[in-house]
């Protein structure tokens, strides 16, 4: 007889057994292989599952198989990733209740023609875009040790960088080049645009260099991009694209890593970041990092002590952004981006300092070898802040697009401005040694505030896409120098003859000789639209436009004994406004000419604003500088005309791709900067016409599962057409006709090999080389005039230090050509690698910008790359 407790036993049984069967029948499983291109298995694969309320992750097995059980129905999104490939994925895969949903995988090797772009503000295959276009990803550009925009662009063809100083650089493509920019000429506007994803970050010579951790890719747009992009971008436009909140998945990602540079001191690095989901609809995004930049140069000084590794410094920043998508149609994601740099000294060579050279006979004898010379601290500071919204929402058959952004910057620049102070205090006005070379610290303040809207309608159907849309921005941008010399004031006048505080101006205090104070406000209307057509099965026409209306106005106020003739009794004030409206166009057509190959011609308009000189340092002038250089109050817009063809073909079954184009661009009213003799000024003038003209060819190739090899290169012939001069006619410095334009090498390749090999189930070791050839350039175009290097160090009233060993100084003012090799070897498994590196291998001393003070009479420097450089990085990601 069966007891009442076993029925009560039996029943709970059978009534657990009937209550799972419907709960296993409402899962399902999605399940498949991972094989590699000839159809090998390939085990350790990660495998993720993402969707329906569940982030799952699995690895396949020996067999390559993977399986991932207990899914509620619904949609999916399931990727495959093994380090050293192409990550595979798959969207929209349906799960119904108790079946199976099966999802194959052929793994391929990373192909940079694979990356997708957003170069014509909406998403295509780079093969796709129909004009020149390169798109390195973080990936590689850590194998090739590229860690700064000046690195990228040694990476990449037709584009170039020159370095001007911590935190300062001057960016151009094509060789169309107006040469360097100086910190007292906030006025002037950029030749490439700079974007953060859809945020315009664009600060002529202070350009952000972004931290490139959690950045996707960056997107270099080559010739004129005004259409899409606006002012600014006339020769070119470079994206920074970064990775966005991810919904459904949970991650924890970093880096951390330390070097150490040959000669100077060691840094190390620390980077972290979450991605949170915050229910179904939302995710949060945050990265933080923290970098100590060793320094490396050494500055002598006026007790002949050597300051070691003066140029270091940190960068810090955080990124944070949160995706809310309450509806398939809608997304909204904020975002918040910080970074803060600062340098405590400058990567400079001084070649000639009028304090400290070895050809005085009343002075100490001083030869610097490869170092600077300085008596004050030179730091730099940049703090970015950026708020943006991007809001979008999905009608069906198009979508609205609107992007609301902020930004505010503070750089403050110290330069040890002694040498230049004392080559008018001590060489003009003859004050004694004790005055002349008293601390002259000069600090650069700008101050920047932006506001910017995006609205835009993109949309398409069967053979036609198309966007329009309108811009708006208010940019308010503020810029003071401050020259303190603190106790000139009594020995200048006695030198002088002056009264006991002559150099009290209305604005400047006492001991102040150079005091300046400028803003700036530039508002920009702008409305665009470009569409695409298909004609047939191979060819695409693509017609574009841009209406733009720019305002700018400008108040200065300049005071101190080096620029007013009438300090303490009336302020050198030069306001003034310009304007300018306009159009931009595009046309390109695309012909396929098959699967594997398109050819594709474009001719396109850029353009760049005018603006407002600042006037002269009159008193620091020459009889004959002030009239050379006078009667510029302004300068106006800079267009260029870009005619462009080019072929992008898939070689070697897809495993590797060529992309070839030809340019000439016709320049109009260049913006050429002009050192205004020893005024200590600079002017920007307009050069009638000027031409560009090159090729630029890009090359990858990944002959097996093991090799990955790049090759770029560009040939720029970069000139100008005309010659300006003064009021008599003769030829401004270098400003001739045929000359090259400035700050920008004739030749430029890189060539990368990355050879893998799997070690173990989802491990992966490789080796990874780069080169970097960057031919000659020079950097303003003052340094093609004749005889512009020999320098005449006795041509002051007084010569501080004399009488001297010699009369001349000689230097040459090309930038000789240079090659980097970067070296990394490392382990990757699925969650994390391990790499060490060697940057700059062979140890190159690269002379990358000169650097001058009062012409050439007070200094003679350049700024220089860092030496070989060795370290270790470790990267996860769970």
């Amino acid at each position: 007889m069966v007891s009442v407790g076993s029925r009560v036993l039996r029943f709970a049984a059978l009534a657990a057994v009937l209550y799972g069967v419907p709960a296993e029948a409402q899962t399902g499983r999605i399940r498949g292989s991972v094989r590699d291109a000839t159809g090998g298995a390939l085990s350790g694969a990660t495998v993720r599952v993402v969707g329906t309320g569940a982030s799952r992750r699995t690895t396949s097995g020996s067999d390559g198989s993977y399986s991932v059980a207990n899914l509620a129905p619904g949609t999916y999104t399931v990727s495959a990733s093994l380090p050293g490939l192409r990550t595979q994925s798959q969207q929209a895969v349906r799960v119904a209740a108790n079946a199976d949903a099966v999802v194959d995988f052929v793994m391929q090797a990373v192909l940079l023609e694979a990356v997708t772009v957003t170069a014509m503000l909406r998403e295509q295959e780079l093969a796709a875009v129909p004009f020149s276009i390169a798109a390195p990803t973080e990936q590689a550009l850590r194998l090739r040790g590229a860690e700064s925009i000046e690195a990228i662009a040694a990476n990449v063809a037709g584009f170039s960088v020159q370095n001007l100083g911590p935190g300062q650089s001057q960016v151009a493509m094509r060789g169309a080049s107006s040469g360097q920019i100086a910190r007292d000429q906030p006025g002037v506007k950029e030749e490439v645009g700079a974007y953060l994803d859809d945020a315009a970050i664009s600060l002529s010579l202070f350009t952000p260099d972004l931290d490139l951790f959690d950045i996707a890719r960056v997107e270099v747009l080559r010739g004129p991009q005004g259409t899409l992009f606006g002012s600014g971008s006339l020769a070119g436009t470079v994206r920074y694209i970064s990775n966005q909140p991810e919904l459904g998945v949970s991650s924890t990602f970093g880096e951390v890593g330390v070097n150490t540079i040959r000669g100077g001191a060691a840094g190390n690095t620390s980077k972290l970041g979450f991605n949170v989901p915050l229910g179904d609809k939302a995710a949060f995004r945050i990265v933080g990092y923290s970098n100590t930049l060793g320094g490396w140069m050494d500055a002598v000084q006026p007790n002949f002590r050597i300051n070691q590794d003066v140029n270091g410094g940190t960068r810090t920043g955080v990124r944070a952004a949160v995706q809310i998508a309450p509806s398939a149609h809608v997304s909204i994601t904020p975002r918040l981006v910080y970074q803060k740099v600062r340098m405590d000294g400058w990567n400079r060579i001084d070649a000639f300092n009028i304090l400290a050279n070895p050809y005085t006979t009343t002075r100490p004898a001083v030869t610097l070898g490869e170092r600077l010379f300085t008596q004050v601290e030179e730091p730099f500071t940049d703090e970015f802040l950026l708020g943006d919204v991007n809001l979008r929402y999905d009608f069906g058959g198009m979508s609205l697009t609107s992007i609301s952004t902020f930004t505010h910057r503070y750089i403050l620049v110290v330069r040890d401005a002694t040498a230049l102070t004392a080559s008018v205090t001590g060489g003009n006005f003859g004050v004694p040694e004790a005055a002349y070379t008293l601390d002259a610290p000069l600090d650069d303040a700008t101050k920047s505030t932006v506001w910017t809207q995006e609205l835009r309608l993109a949309g398409g159907a069967d053979r036609l896409r198309w966007v329009v849309g309108g811009f708006y921005s208010n940019n308010k941008r503020h810029y003071g120098q401050d020259l303190d010399v603190k106790g000139i004031d009594g020995p200048a006048a006695a030198a002088l003859g002056a009264p006991p505080g002559f150099t009290q101006g209305l604005r400047a205090p006492i001991d102040h000789l150079f005091w300046s104070d400028l803003d700036y406000s530039l508002k920009q209307t702008a409305f665009f639209g470009e569409a695409t057509v298909g004609v047939g099965e191979q060819l695409s026409l693509t017609g574009g436009l841009r209406y733009y209306n720019f305002d700018e106005d400008r108040a200065q106020i300049f005071d101190g004994i080096l620029t007013n003739n009438n300090t303490g009794t009336s302020l050198v004030s030069q306001p003034g406004s310009t304007k300018a409206d306009g159009v931009a166009p595009r046309i390109i057509a695309s012909y396929k000419v098959s699967d594997a190959v398109t050819l594709n011609a474009q001719a396109s308009q850029g353009f760049r604003l005018g603006g407002i000189n600042d006037p002269l340092n009159y008193p620091a002038c020459t009889p004959a500088d002030s009239v050379t250089f006078s009667g510029h109050p302004s300068w106006t817009d800079e267009k260029a005309w870009n005619y462009e063809a080019g072929v992008k073909a898939r070689v070697m079954d897809g495993r590797g791709s060529i992309n070839l184009s030809a340019f000439y661009m016709d320049i109009r009213d260049l913006q050429l900067t002009v050192t205004a003799g020893q005024c200590s000024s600079r002017l920007i003038l307009n050069a009638p016409k000027a031409r560009s003209q090159g090729v630029e060819v890009e090359v990858t190739a990944s002959p097996n599962e093991h090799l990955d090899l790049t090759l770029s290169g560009s040939y720029n012939d970069s000139k100008l057409r005309s010659t300006i001069v003064d009021g008599v006619g003769t030829p401004l410095p270098g400003t001739v006709s045929g000359n090259r334009l400035p700050s920008v090498p004739k030749l430029q390749w890189s060539a990368s090999a990355t050879y893998g090999w799997p070690t173990g189930a989802g491990s992966r070791a490789f080796v990874s080389g780069s080169f970097q050839f960057v031919g000659s350039r020079f950097t303003l175009i003052d340094d093609e005039a004749t005889g512009v290097g020999t320098v005449n160090i006795t041509s002051f009233p007084d010569t501080i230090g004399g009488p001297l060993t010699q009369n001349t100084f000689t230097f040459n003012p090309e930038l000789p050509s240079y090659s980097l090799v970067n070296l990394r070897v490392g382990l990757t498994r699925n969650t994390w690698d391990v790499a060490v590196f060697v940057n700059n291998v062979t140890d190159e001393r690269a002379l990358l910008a000169l650097d001058r003070e009062r012409g050439l009479r007070a200094r003679v420097g350049y700024l220089t790359n860092q030496p070989r450089t060795m370290g270790v990085t470790l990267r996860f990601n769970y």
